[in-house]
C-alpha cells in the first residue's frame, strides 16, 4: 500500500497550543488564600510570576532561585515553587526542567482540579517536543481524562502513537476523531483522514480499511492523487469482474485519473465491443486532444482506432434504429438496455435512459445491477445526477458493481 505524505502543520500547532493554553501564571493570592507562602519565598515567587508574563522567562528563572536557595520549605511552598518554575521553564526552552518541575507539582497532589488539564497537557507538549513520544502520550492522556474536549492534547496523543509505531492504537483514536466528526456533520481534517490511511498501509494487512480511508478522502477533498490509488485498489480488490474494466476506466475518466495511452486505447476497444462507438468516439477524441496519443510508437496504431471508431459512430445511429423495434418485441429487456446506452453513448440522453428504464422494466436481463449501475452514470452524464441514486440502488454484488456505483456519486 502507498504511504501518502503526511501533512505536517496540525502536530506543530498542537505543541504551540498547549504551551500557549498554559500562560504559566498561578494567582498567588488566590493560593494563599488556602495555604500561606512565607515573605521570603512569596516575594520571589510573585516577581518571578510577573516576568512570565513579561516574557522575561530566563529572568524568572534566576529569581526563582532566590526563593530555591530558602530552606525548609513546606510542602506547599515547594509546590508553589516547581509549578512557576515549570512555566519559566517551559518559557525559557528548557524542556528537561520544566517536565521535572510541572511533574513534582503533580506528585504533590495540590494542583487544583481545574488546572489539572491545562498543565498535564502542557506536559504532554514538552514530551512531545523532546521526542519523548512514551511520556507525551501518558500525559496527554491525563490530560484528556481531566478535560475530554482538549483537542491539542488529543492531537499530541494521536500524533504519539504514530510517530512511536503504534499504527493500531492510533487507528483506534484517529478512527473516533474523523466518525465524531462525522456524525456532527462535520468533514474531518484532511490531515486525520491521511493517517489513518498510512497507518493501515503500515500495518499491511488491511487492505478494505485502507481503501475506505482513501474513499473518506476523495468525499471530503476529492484531490486526483487519492482518486488515482481508491480506483487502482478497487480494480485489484478480490473477485472484482473483469466484465466490469470499462465501467472501471468510465470512472477513471469522470475522475481526470485515465492518462495512460494505452489504457485510454483498451477502453475504447471495450466500448467498440460493446456497440458503445460514440463513447469509443470521445475518448480517443479527447486523448488525442490533450496529446496523451498520437504519438510514439503505437500512434499510428491509435489514429486506425480512432478512425475506426469515428466510422463506427457514424453509423450508430441508423443501426441502433434498426434494432429498436426487435428489442420492444422481445420478451426480456437485455436488447432495449443495449440500446438505450448505446444512444447515451452518443449523447442522446432522453432517448437512450427511456430505453434502458424500458428494458429494465421488462425484466430477463443477464447482470440486472450492471443495468442499474449503467442507467446511474447515463444520468449523471445527462446532467440529472439527482436521479441518480435511486438507479444505483439496483447496483447490488460484491463483484465490484456496488463499489462503482457508490463511487460515482462522489464525483465532482
Amino acid at each position: 500500500m502507498r504511504i501518502i505524505p503526511l501533512l505536517r502543520r496540525a502536530a506543530a500547532a498542537a505543541v504551540l497550543l498547549v504551551i500557549a493554553a498554559h500562560d504559566g501564571t498561578l494567582g498567588l493570592a488566590t493560593a494563599a488564600a488556602q495555604e500561606t507562602v512565607r515573605p521570603e519565598i512569596g516575594k520571589p515567587l510573585q516577581a518571578a510570576n510577573e516576568l512570565i508574563k513579561a516574557q522575561r522567562y530566563k529572568d524568572a528563572l534566576a529569581k526563582l532561585r532566590e526563593a530555591d536557595a530558602v530552606g525548609n520549605r513546606t510542602p506547599y511552598e515547594s509546590f508553589m515553587l516547581d509549578r512557576i518554575r515549570g512555566s519559566a521553564a517551559l518559557g525559557a526552552g528548557d524542556a528537561d526542567l520544566a517536565a521535572k518541575s510541572f511533574e513534582a507539582a503533580f506528585a504533590s497532589g495540590k494542583i487544583p482540579e481545574a488546572e489539572q488539564a491545562r498543565i498535564a497537557g502542557s506536559l504532554a507538549g514538552v514530551y512531545y517536543r523532546n521526542k519523548d513520544y512514551k511520556n507525551c502520550i501518558n500525559w496527554a492522556t491525563r490530560a484528556l481524562k481531566a478535560n475530554p474536549a482538549d483537542g491539542a492534547s488529543r492531537t499530541l496523543l494521536v500524533q504519539s502513537l504514530y510517530l512511536q509505531g503504534d499504527y493500531a492504537g492510533t487507528i483506534k483514536e484517529t478512527l473516533a476523531d474523523v466518525q465524531a466528526a462525522e456524525k456532527a456533520g462535520q468533514a474531518p481534517s484532511e490531515e486525520k483522514l491521511q493517517l489513518l490511511a498510512n497507518c493501515y498501509a503500515h500495518l499491511g494487512n488491511d487492505a478494505n480499511g485502507y481503501a475506505a480511508a482513501l474513499e473518506r478522502l476523495v468525499t471530503y477533498y476529492p484531490k486526483r492523487e487519492y482518486w488515482a490509488d481508491l480506483l487502482q485498489r478497487i480494480g485489484e480488490k478480490p473477485g472484482f469482474s473483469p466484465r466490469l474494466q470499462l465501467d472501471l476506466y468510465r470512472l477513471k475518466v469522470a475522475t481526470k485519473t485515465l492518462d495512460n495511452p494505452a489504457q485510454l486505447s483498451e477502453m475504447a476497444e471495450l466500448a467498440l465491443t460493446e456497440g458503445l462507438a460514440g463513447e469509443a468516439r470521445r475518448v480517443l477524441d479527447d486523448g488525442f486532444a490533450s496529446g496523451v496519443l498520437g504519438k510514439g510508437a503505437d500512434a499510428e496504431r491509435q489514429k486506425r482506432l480512432r478512425a475506426l471508431a469515428t466510422q463506427r459512430a457514424t453509423d450508430a445511429p441508423k443501426e441502433l434504429a434498426s434494432g429498436e423495434a426487435a428489442a420492444a418485441d422481445a420478451k426480456e429487456g437485455e436488447a432495449l438496455v443495449r440500446i438505450g446506452f448505446g444512444y447515451v453513448a452518443l449523447g442522446q440522453y432522453d432517448k437512450g435512459i427511456k430505453l434502458m428504464q424500458q428494458g429494465i422494466a421488462k425484466g430477463g436481463l443477464k447482470h440486472p445491477a450492471d443495468a442499474a449501475l449503467h442507467l446511474g452514470i447515463a444520468f449523471i452524464q445527462a446532467g440529472q445526477k439527482a436521479k441518480a441514486p435511486p438507479a444505483f440502488r439496483g447496483a447490488t454484488g460484491n463483484d465490484g458493481v456496488a463499489d462503482l456505483a457508490r463511487l460515482w456519486l462522489k464525483v465532482p
